[in-house]
């Protein structure tokens, strides 16, 4: 007797869904999973609130998200989720519009006669481990004006042993362990002012250009760590309320912020001083500062040049030095004559 051999398709397990179906809602899944964290930030940029960790901590790398929600759509329309792909599209249409360049272009547009130039510096030294690179940046480039963080001891040291006292002859330095030094060299003229009440020193002072007073002041608030967002918060208000004290007059704040654009702390500080971005001003507005290894479009600007609206802009880039997790910032200024 012939028998015919033929095969018959596994069935199903009863009560599971079709192959394609596990498939699409496990792509849901993991295009949910993309795109949590990248919602939040983007929320919360969009509602100008800092929240809490971890979102605090992934505003500063806000460029960063664009990585998870652009997966996410590629992922949802690959598996034609339709809910998925219009949800990445929005996160990734909020994320973009406030990660483009800022840029205002108002150095081209100077008030006033120009009553002074100077140029500043600005640098985080990790524990005075860049110390000497610091020193022969200030040798090559001559700044009027030097804000250093984290100038521990070797580095006070340095500053005072091998910057010539003839070059920089107005000094404003805390000493301090670890980071907690810190330290404004000038070649202008300073007068002492109360600093900012802070963990880390954050000096100030007034300088003399001329007949013209100019408050300046170093910033160095704490990071905002897990468990530690309060007491940035808290000092960043304090730069809040100096800025506000200052409003209306010369200033510069510059130091390591700790705080990107996309952190609204940081931009309460602009708002309540009058203050603009040096970095914005000169062309650099997106250009990293930290971590130093990591270049544009990813890595966080945290250390800032801010001044007030009587000064211009005339350059702005960012220096690398050796052994520090940071990149100085040098920025060219004109002060006006805005009478």
């Amino acid at each position: 007797m012939n028998s015919a051999t033929s095969t018959a398709a596994p069935a199903a397990t009863p009560g599971s869904p079709p192959y394609p179906a596990r498939r699409r809602r496990a792509a849901a899944w993991l295009v949910t999973l993309l795109l949590l964290l990248p919602t939040a930030a983007a929320a919360c940029r969009l509602a100008d609130t800092d929240a809490v960790t971890p979102v605090t901590q992934l505003l500063a790398f806000l460029p960063w998200l664009l990585i998870p929600a652009g997966a996410a759509l590629l992922l949802a329309a690959l598996a034609r989720l339709r809910t998925g792909m219009v949800w990445a599209v929005a996160v990734l249409a909020v994320t973009g519009w406030f990660v483009r360049p800022y840029d205002t272009g108002l150095t081209e547009h100077p008030k006033g006669p120009v009553v002074a130039r100077l140029t500043v510096l600005s640098s985080n030294v990790e524990f005075g481990n860049a110390t000497p690179d610091l020193l022969a940046t200030i040798r090559r480039e001559q700044p009027d004006m030097v804000f250093v963080q984290e100038c521990a001891a070797r580095c006070s040291d340095a500053l005072a042993a091998e910057v010539s006292a003839a070059d920089y002859p107005y000094r404003n330095v805390v000493e301090g362990d670890s980071a907690s030094g810190s330290a404004i060299l000038s070649r202008l003229p300073l007068k002492a002012a109360p600093g900012i009440e802070s963990t880390l020193a954050m000096p100030g002072s007034v300088a003399l250009a001329g007949e013209r007073r100019i408050h300046v002041q170093l910033a160095h608030p704490l990071p905002p760590v897990p468990g530690g967002v309060d007491d940035w918060r808290r000092e960043l208000g304090r730069l809040r309320t100096y800025a506000d004290g200052v409003k209306g007059s010369s200033a510069i704040v510059a130091g390591d912020f700790n705080a990107t654009q996309d952190h609204a702390a940081f931009r309460r500080i602009l708002d309540a001083g009058g203050l603009r971005d040096g970095a914005t001003l000169g062309g650099a507005s997106r250009a990293p500062s930290w971590p130093a290894a990591v270049r544009a479009p990813l890595g966080a600007q945290i250390d800032h040049v801010l001044v007030s609206e009587d000064f211009s802009v005339r350059a702005a880039r960012f220096l690398d030095l050796d052994d520090t997790d940071h990149r100085s910032l040098l920025v060219r200024l004109e002060l006006h004559d805005v009478r």
